[in-house]
Formats: C-alpha cells, structure tokens, sequence
C-alpha cells in the first residue's frame, strides 16, 4: 500500500466505525436507558474521531521522515491517547456533577472500539510490510 492508500483506508474505516457506533450506542442509551443518555455523549465520539485523525497523519509522517521509529510512534500515540483520555475523564469528574458513571463507562467503551480498530488495521499494515520483504 501507498502512503496515501493508507491513510485513505484508515480514514474510511475510522469514519465508518465511529459514525455507527456513535449513530448505534448513543441513539441505544436514549431509548432502552433514557434516563441514562447524558448531553456530553456526542462529545465521545468526535473525541476519538479526532483523535484518529491525529494517529494516523502521527504514522505517516513516521512512515515518510523516519520508518525505523515506526512503532515507537505507535506506541506514542497509544500513550498520548491514554494520557489525553484521563484528562478528559478526570476534568469531567470534577467539573460536571451529573452521569458520571455513565460518561466513563461510555468513554471507556469508544476508547476500546478505538483501540480494536487501530490495533488491527496496524497489524495488518505490519504483516503486509513483512510480506512484501
């Protein structure tokens, strides 16, 4: 794969991802758990979203100015994730006094949807990489 292909496929697949996830658990939670739904819950998906974007332009540039340090950018920025994700948590908990239980287990839910996702499509970027050497 191309560099460009690449990205094209994470992007298409990162998008579809968390527009039926997003479009799936949250319209879930407002019907079946109503009084559960809580107004932040948009705010989930576009963060991991965004967040996606950030990764996989983090990965080309890797691929493109220094290939070796791949998977230390992986790595990275499965940490500034982590990092990232805690701060929001953390935030939330302290300044919003409502649903808090439901925003992390919500949150916690998209981040491993995130990491399925991206931790599969790397595998598979990796194991094409050993294939073709």
């Amino acid at each position: 794969m191309n560099r460009s292909l690449t990205k094209k496929y994470f992007i298409l697949g990162y998008t579809l991802l968390m527009l039926t996830a997003g479009w799936t658990i949250g319209p879930a939670i407002a019907y079946w758990m109503p009084d559960h739904y809580f107004e932040w819950y948009p705010f989930i998906p576009g963060f991991f979203y965004i967040f996606g974007w950030f990764t996989i332009y983090m990965f080309e540039a890797c691929r493109q100015y220094a290939p070796q340090k791949i998977q230390l950018v992986y790595l990275g920025t499965k940490g500034f994730k982590m990092f990232f994700s805690l701060m929001i948590l953390l935030i939330y908990a302290v300044k919003v006094e409502e649903m808090k239980m439901e925003f992390f287990l919500t949150f916690f839910v998209f981040y491993l949807i995130s990491l399925i996702f991206e931790s599969w499509f790397f595998f598979r970027y990796e194991r094409g990489q050993k294939v073709k050497k």
